[in-house]
């Protein structure tokens, strides 16, 4: 599965939109950076039908060090969960269908897919 990087994606809304590159870079690292600060605040984003990012409270608990097997305390914290909108979601569903089963030709009737 291949990675798209912020700048492969700044270059292909640049070459849709026929702004600047700079231009949509600005654009694109100010819309991360207000996600980022509107996240820090503690406020919930929502983007119809894309996703909305939340800011839940991990409870204190205990884990294991795997190498020692020591129980290690791990505090409360913080973090970020997202949760997918429907447009998203559709298109995952989509992408796994066309991906999900693999094509087997067979001659043999003993080699068919079961």
């Amino acid at each position: 599965m291949p990675t798209t990087t912020k700048k492969d994606l700044i270059d292909r809304i640049a070459d849709e939109t026929k702004y600047k590159r700079n231009d949509v870079r600005a654009i694109v690292q100010a819309f991360l950076g207000k996600v980022i600060t509107e996240l820090g605040e503690g406020n919930r984003l929502e983007f119809r039908d894309f996703g909305v990012f939340e800011i839940r409270q991990r409870a204190p608990r205990m884990a294991q060090n795997p190498r020692t097997l020591e129980r290690v305390p791990v505090p409360a914290r913080r973090t970020v969960k997202f949760k997918v909108g429907r447009l998203m979601k559709k298109a995952v569903e989509e992408s796994m269908e066309v991906t999900e089963m693999p094509v087997v030709e067979t001659t043999s009737p003993e080699l068919a897919p079961v």
